[in-house]
């Protein structure tokens, strides 16, 4: 009878627990392991499931590096005191070990890497290709010719700078001319934890469901936004309690319906630095939610003293060690 019973509950998408033994028996799953079914529904114990209202089909992440600049425009030294290579590395390495975990998750999306680079060595370049060679999807490294871009981009600016914002706005148009449901576009400075992208696409769906309208999600916490005495509200994502925010640095989560929307606005900080450089990224968060995990799934590897860089709560030594090779 209590075969049937569970028979029966799965072929209504009723899911059934057994607080004795902690076991979902229609899932099949203990229940501290993710219980949601990607597409379908969101389960949060005991809250109970949320129908997903929109199905992640693909996921493009676009990683911007430059090995040759420590930190741009600054005469400092960052967390770990390393060669700016070095911190790129950890960061590509970090962020294929997160994304090979969500492929093996996530067997209907289709997920591609593209590694966008500017300035960095040759030597560098091997490396990076090496890298990302253990990536188990479609990936790809492009070296932007910073040629293409000196009569789109207003004169002035340092080559630090000048790469920079030419790398995002090559960025940009990759994003805009390929076809992909979600775009993440990342620095080259992140180190992500191994659930970051399997909680980001998980907290997607079930925000979008939520607010029935699109989001933007932050892989970090920024220690910066507690300085602020602003309202904010508190949602639960997957495995994460997520913050609404109003501001970000320039690693963001994005839907392509947003990018299409707003790629005008977008667009100026590949053209014109205007402090804070983030301003348009901020003006759409007034419109749409931007969403941050609590605790961080991603740290900022900034100068330690920097309100931009470390996140709260977070074991970073750890992370940074478990990302050598």
């Amino acid at each position: 009878l209590k075969k049937l019973f569970i028979k029966i509950c799965r072929f209504f998408g009723f899911e059934v627990i057994d607080q004795a033994n902690f076991r979902s028996p229609t899932l099949e799953k203990n229940l501290n392991e993710t219980l949601s079914i990607p597409g379908i529904k969101s389960i949060t114990i005991p809250l109970g499931q949320i129908k997903i209202n929109k199905k992640i089909n693909s996921i493009q992440i676009i990683m911007r590096s430059c090995t040759s600049e420590l930190i741009m425009d600054q005469n400092k030294r960052r967390l770990f005191d390393c060669e700016k290579n070095e911190y790129t590395f950890r960061s590509l390495r970090s962020l294929i070990k997160s994304t090979n975990l969500a492929i093996n998750n996530f067997k209907d999306i289709n997920f591609e890497l593209i590694v966008t680079d500017t300035n960095s060595s040759k030597d560098d370049l091997e490396k990076i290709k090496e890298i990302i060679g253990n990536f188990k999807a479609k990936s790809k490294l492009i070296s932007v010719n910073l040629n293409d871009f000196k009569t789109k981009i207003k004169e002035g600016y340092s080559k630090a700078k000048f790469s920079n914002m030419a790398n995002f706005y090559n960025s940009l148009m990759i994003a805009k001319n390929e076809d992909a449901d979600l775009i993440y576009f990342v620095e080259d400075d992140y180190l992500h934890s191994l659930e970051s992208i399997n909680e980001m696409i998980l907290s997607y769906e079930k925000f979008y469901s939520i607010f029935s309208e699109e989001v933007i999600l932050l892989p970090s916490d920024y220690p910066y936004l507690y300085t602020k005495d602003e309202n904010t509200k508190i949602y639960l994502g997957e495995k994460y309690h997520w913050r609404l925010v109003r501001e970000s640095l320039v690693t963001f989560m994005i839907n392509k319906v947003l990018l299409n929307k707003y790629f005008s606005k977008l667009e100026i900080m590949g053209k014109e630095w205007v402090d804070p450089w983030e301003k348009p990224l901020h003006e759409i968060y007034q419109k749409h939610p931007c969403l941050s995990p609590v605790p961080s799934l991603a740290i900022h590897c900034a100068n330690i003293n920097s309100v931009f860089g470390l996140s709260p709560f977070i074991d970073a030594k750890k992370l940074w060690d478990l990302n050598d090779k």
